[in-house]
């Protein structure tokens, strides 16, 4: 799979040593040494991947996604930080990277990473004529075609995770899916990644399709196993019968 990828990397050595990689792999590589450069590049290149650092100069690699999901561009990012706590590595998440890796980190595991957003991705374009149909779970409709989500007629802003996620549960309503399984909608069947990742996806979608994220209706948790999509009036319904 030869994929067109960028490297935003202010230094000097590890962005050698990643164009190396990717090279060896075919891949066609860029690099780039800031975050205004890096932006640049993706709009002038349509690259497949941004692998992307979070401290670089002119704009760190934080605002570089802030930008790239506000434009709606939907290429995967995978980046790479030396902060280690939970909050600053799920923050990049949040804001709509695809995956992280954190440094000093192994190259054999950034390019199995590599592979797996590459793979996915390809998957998307491929789909083709066989895109599924517009999902519908009561008032929430997620239609994976135009990568559009509503709630009773208003637009939801979902980032690509977030909305990986949500189809997955629109397109079985009231099915339980663990933690893993929605991982694997995430990145595959990949051991480097936490369950965490998926909390963090769920509390933020919460926070958009729900009236009262802390008392959900739609997105429930089922203790012990993992998350359902469900439609609050025919639970309702359910639970009066």
């Amino acid at each position: 799979m030869c994929a067109n990828v960028i490297i935003a990397e202010d230094d000097e050595k590890q962005a050698e040593l990643l164009r190396r990689y990717l090279e060896r792999e075919g891949h066609r590589v860029t690099v780039t040494v800031d975050g205004l450069a890096a932006l640049d590049a993706v709009r002038h290149r349509e690259p497949d991947l941004l692998v992307l650092d979070v401290m670089m100069p002119r704009a760190d690699g934080l605002d570089v996604v802030r930008v790239l999901r506000a434009e709606h561009r939907e290429l995967p990012v995978l980046m790479l930080t030396a902060r280690t706590t939970e909050d600053d590595l799920l923050l990049g998440l949040d804001l709509g990277a695809d995956d992280y890796v954190t440094k000093p980190y192994s190259p054999r595991e950034l390019m199995a990473r590599v592979r797996t957003l590459l793979r996915r991705n390809r998957r998307a374009s491929d789909a083709g004529p066989s895109d599924p149909a517009v999902l519908t779970v009561g008032a929430l409709v997620v239609d994976p075609t135009r990568h559009v989500v509503s709630v009773a007629g208003e637009a939801v802003e979902c980032t690509p995770g977030e909305f990986r996620i949500l189809s997955a549960l629109a397109a079985e309503p009231d099915r339980v899916f663990s933690r893993q399984q929605l991982l694997a909608e995430l990145h595959g069947f990949d051991r480097y990644i936490s369950d965490r990742t998926v909390d963090v996806h769920v509390m933020n979608l919460r926070k958009k399709i729900e009236p009262a994220p802390r008392r959900p209706a739609r997105l429930l948790t089922v203790f012990g196993i993992g998350y359902k999509l469900t439609d609050p009036a025919k639970a309702a319904e359910r639970a009066s019968s």
